[in-house]
């Protein structure tokens, strides 16, 4: 017989219901104030002006208890606003583009493979099994000296692509603000593996002349996620000193780090990693306030090294042959969930809505108390979040983030077509990522982007940016001449 009832488990909208149970939650204290505020209200209305008048000369209060008073209230919100923290913004920011000629395709990576490691057809098939895998597309960068066969990683080659790579960096941003080299207060440069002297530092100061009393900074062996690091280092410094701009330069050079021996674990990098940079400028100065692209929210750094496998897991040294090379240890994604678990545990109550925080709280005590085997809840970061900026650091690495964040393909979609495109530029691949969503022409005023990057020692940090305005499509940048055929479909394996 047909039910008499229909069946409500089909025709309520349970997502309306969650919606309802948000909004309540997440606006528990403005609900609970409003029916207050009219009461007082109407209260107010219902006394009438003489009532109200002869209230206020009841309290018996005299001309030194109101001064007394206006000062505690002045001298409060002095304090206040003199201790709360100075407010960073981010002006603007520049990506480097490599140039038509370090283009390295498929056909041209495995040539080159295969007349290098000619000795070793075990290596070179494990390199085309990796590249086929990557996510990886025909239009990724290496510099000039690997093309060469067999390539040539001198200090003079080395230097060239660090010139390169930083300089056009710099000098799209000097383009695209206005800023004038002298302006520069702080400048932070961080890059893992090449580390010369003078420093890349040095570099930028003497190409650019800029001031003497200039603070600068140095950043290497920090790996991928150096790029976080150096904003936070800039945070620190523009909170105590006032009126400043700081400009941070993340890349990683190539030419001294490419791998020619036989070692599986060593090689793993050479497929991975691309030439890549950016330069993005900070500022606590009040007057860039509007023209500033976002703000500043939060910095969230997590560091496993105390563990020895993590510690371990990104390693360089040398091979069998004597030969150095970055070494990619299995365990590498398990250590990565573990210390991102670590940074979301802190990151959580600074972002999430009340909502998520109660829910997540309940299963706690509920898994404490009652049954351990109840599933734990995920929090929904998508509540908290418009925009995700995942270090394209792998296929894999941003497989596992979506899984466990829960995320949508169009949440994850600037990490994939960034290393699609540009392949893994280290620690400067979330700018990358930034720049698609930009180009896409999706931020909007309020928005709110996290960016999480992965890195050597073993470590997960996190930032927080809001957008400032509505920003408008880019009409220059590394995305310009290819964001229209994005996003493509990447298939999981592509047969060489």
């Amino acid at each position: 017989m047909p039910p008499i009832l229909p069946d409500f488990s089909s025709s309520v909208k349970l997502k309306y219901v969650k919606l309802g149970y948000q909004y309540l939650v997440n606006h528990i204290i403005t609900l609970t104030l409003i029916p207050i505020m009219i009461g007082v209200s109407i209260e107010l209305i219902r006394l009438g002006p003489n009532e109200i008048l002869n209230l206020w000369n009841s309290l018996n209060l005299n001309l030194v208890q109101i001064l007394c008073s206006s000062f505690l209230v002045i001298f409060i919100a002095t304090v206040y606003f003199m201790s709360k923290p100075r407010t960073i913004y981010l002006v603007d920011y520049a990506c480097f583009k490599p140039p038509v000629t370090c283009r390295v395709p498929f056909a041209t990576f495995m040539e080159h493979s295969r007349l290098i490691l000619k000795n070793n057809p075990k290596s070179v098939e494990f390199q085309m099994r990796i590249l086929e895998r990557s996510g990886l597309g025909e239009e990724t960068c290496l510099p000039p000296s690997i093309h060469y066969i067999p390539p040539k990683p001198t200090m003079e080659s080395a230097r060239g692509e660090a010139e390169l790579v930083i300089f056009s960096a710099m000098d799209s941003l000097f383009e695209k603000t206005g800023l004038k080299p002298k302006d520069i207060d702080i400048l932070i440069v961080n890059c893992s593996l090449f580390s010369p002297t003078p420093s890349l530092s040095a570099m930028v100061i003497n190409k650019y002349k800029l001031r003497s009393n200039i603070r600068s900074f140095n950043l290497s062996g920090m790996g991928c996620s150096a790029g976080l690091i150096s904003i936070d280092l800039a945070r620190d410094l523009l909170q105590v000193h006032p009126n400043s701009n700081a400009v941070v330069v993340s890349t990683e050079i190539i030419t001294p780090n490419y791998y020619q021996g036989n070692e599986r674990a060593m090689l793993l990098p050479n497929c991975l990693f691309r030439m890549g940079g950016a330069a993005i400028m900070l500022s606590n100065r009040t007057t860039e306030k509007r023209r500033a692209k976002y703000r500043l929210v939060h910095v969230v750094r997590t560091h496993k090294g105390g563990d020895d496998k993590a510690y371990k897991c990104v390693f360089e040294e040398e091979d069998k042959e004597g030969k150095v090379g970055i070494s990619l240890q299995k365990d590498l994604m398990a250590i990565a969930g573990e210390a991102l678990k670590s940074n979301i545990t802190t990151m959580g109550p600074l972002v999430l809505p009340a909502s998520e925080q109660l829910l997540f709280l309940i299963t706690l005590i509920g898994r404490k108390i009652f049954n351990p085997k109840w599933k734990p809840y995920i929090p929904d970061f998508k509540q908290a979040f418009e925009h995700f900026c995942i270090h394209a650091g792998g296929r894999a690495v941003i497989d596992e983030l979506q899984k466990n964040l829960q995320l949508s393909t169009e949440h994850v979609e600037a990490s994939r077509m960034t290393l699609h495109r540009f392949g893994n530029t280290s620690s400067s691949s979330l700018w990358y990522e930034l720049n698609y969503i930009e180009s896409k022409g999706r931020m909007k005023k309020g928005d709110r982007v996290w960016q999480i990057a992965f890195g050597s020692g073993f470590k997960c940090n996190s930032a927080v940016w809001k957008c400032n305005r509505s920003i408008k499509t880019p009409i220059d940048g590394p995305w310009t001449d290819c964001i229209d055929r994005y996003p493509v479909h990447i298939p999981e394996i592509v047969k060489l």
